[in-house]
């Protein structure tokens, strides 16, 4: 039988919980309204210009968002990073006159860590990190939705493409992304008491360091694939195979997941609330490549990324996943 939860809660609780249905749930508001207006005939034209523009006019996902930092401030988002609760951990200070990769570990189910500690200031990184302007690189799909797109930019979400990388890190001082290094792939692994990262091949951002001079900065977050179920498939097995073809064909794909509901703790896809410790690193600095890097330039960095990942890892395993199945592995 489900578990309920109880008519009567803290009213702090009930606000934890909107702050993470609205964010859970933007995707399907802004789709909604957006077909709800379509059904009014004279909006069309209206819509035919927004579409239009978004489609092939606007640049602002290649060209850093249009983050609004009032949007970012907004006290929605310290509920959001208090449902589970999450927890920043600093490992030392950035300087504001360089610029960074940050890269983000594991990718889990939705990246629920990712966006609340560098799309909003539900962790005040503005304060613990004064200088450093993070844009959360994301698929080129998702500002192809309408209103959504918007949404995000205003959070301060940008491209994944290399343009607009190399554009945001190209910007100013204090200017870095953030890239799930792990990607899609490395969601099919988020199982709870895990940590499997996707990060042997993944040399795109290694590359785009050298090239642009820019630090590379670890960063793991303990708890994310806890806040998921996921439903075991094997690598042969149909839904498996399916997925990939998703991937392949779009860019993304989904596992099989459950979480918990508004009003029950068995079922849902509202995210368990588990703690979540997202420990940021200290800086790898890069010295700038003049031309193309290297395969043997390459494969250093990644090493000495891997090992900054693996040191964190050993550094809190015991403290922040003490209840973990195996240790982290690198699986592809």
């Amino acid at each position: 039988m489900p578990r309920f939860a109880p008519l009567r809660m803290p009213f702090k609780r009930r606000l934890q919980t909107l702050a993470v249905c609205t964010w859970i749930g933007a995707i399907a508001v802004c789709l909604s309204l957006f077909f709800f207006l379509c059904t009014y005939k004279y909006l069309w034209p209206l819509i035919i210009a927004y579409l239009t523009w978004i489609l092939m006019f606007d640049q602002a996902p290649e060209k850093g968002g249009r983050r609004l930092q009032w949007l970012r401030n907004r006290r929605l988002w310290r509920h959001f990073a208090e449902y589970y609760p999450m927890t920043l951990i600093k490992e030392g200070d950035l300087d504001p006159s360089k610029n960074y990769i940050f890269g983000y570990h594991p990718h889990g189910i939705i990246s629920m860590g990712a966006f609340c500690t560098f799309g909003t200031e539900g962790l005040n990184f503005s304060k613990r990190f004064p200088g450093i302007k993070p844009r959360l690189m994301t698929l080129q799909t998702n500002f192809n939705i309408p209103f959504y797109r918007d949404y995000i930019l205003a959070h301060g979400c940008a491209s994944v493409s290399k343009q607009s990388c190399e554009y945001n890190l190209r910007s100013g001082p204090g200017n870095s992304i953030v890239i799930v290094v792990g990607g899609a792939q490395e969601s099919l692994a988020s199982k709870p008491g895990t940590l499997d990262l996707t990060l042997k091949k993944r040399l795109g951002f290694i590359k785009l360091a050298l090239v642009n001079g820019a630090s590379l900065v670890p960063t793991l977050a303990f708890g994310e694939n806890d806040l998921y179920e996921i439903f075991n498939n094997t690598r042969t097995s149909k839904t498996y195979r399916f997925q990939q073809l998703v991937k392949k064909l779009f860019g993304f794909t989904l596992p099989m997941f459950n979480g918990r509901g508004v009003f029950n703790y068995e079922y849902g896809v509202l995210p368990r609330r588990k703690p979540v410790f997202i420990v940021i690193g200290k800086p790898i600095h890069v010295e700038k490549v003049e031309g193309t890097p290297t395969s043997e330039q390459l494969l250093d960095l990644q090493k000495q990324y891997i090992d900054a990942v693996l040191a964190i890892w050993e550094r809190y395993k015991d403290k922040y996943a003490a209840g973990r199945t195996q240790e982290l592995r690198i699986i592809e």
